[in-house]
């Protein structure tokens, strides 16, 4: 990494946006999106940045870290594994994130999920699942064990 460039620090990512039908930002729509995320994951919305039909920020963590949802006529689409990735504190973290997703999933075959794996790499071993549920793009948790 290239630290002289940038005295304070690198720049790290803050948030990622995708955008869905006009429909699907509506109230029920929002609400869907939200309870959703906001059980498995504890994201919550900016309600002071919602626009009914237009956006829907919601918070990953800290409200600068975030995920920009916004209407487009030609709304995102992206295969199966496309992704952004967020990371647990845990291997417990991990495991509680995927219960809660799996017990969503058995009410909801519109909820996606690749089940837990591990990638080992014998220095380090990442635990993950990825999932998706109403946004375009599938979202992967990942746990990493140094072993």
């Amino acid at each position: 990494m290239r630290q002289d460039l940038y005295p304070a620090g690198v720049p790290r990512l803050n948030h990622v946006a995708v955008s869905l039908p006009a429909d699907q930002l509506d109230e029920a729509g929002r609400a869907a999106i939200t309870d959703f995320y906001g059980e498995c994951f504890g994201w919550t919305e900016l309600d002071s940045e919602t626009v009914d039909r237009t956006k829907l920020i919601l918070a990953i963590g800290h409200w600068d870290q975030f995920l920009f949802i916004h209407a487009e006529d030609e709304p995102m689409r992206s295969p199966r594994l496309d992704h952004f990735g967020v990371s647990v504190g845990s291997l417990a973290d991990l495991e509680a994130t995927h219960a809660r997703v799996a017990r969503r999933a058995q009410d909801d075959s519109a909820i996606d999920v690749i089940d837990l794996s591990v990638d080992d790499f014998d220095v380090l071993k990442v635990h993950s699942f990825y999932v998706r549920h109403l946004l375009p793009m599938m979202v992967e948790v990942q746990y990493w064990e140094f072993p």
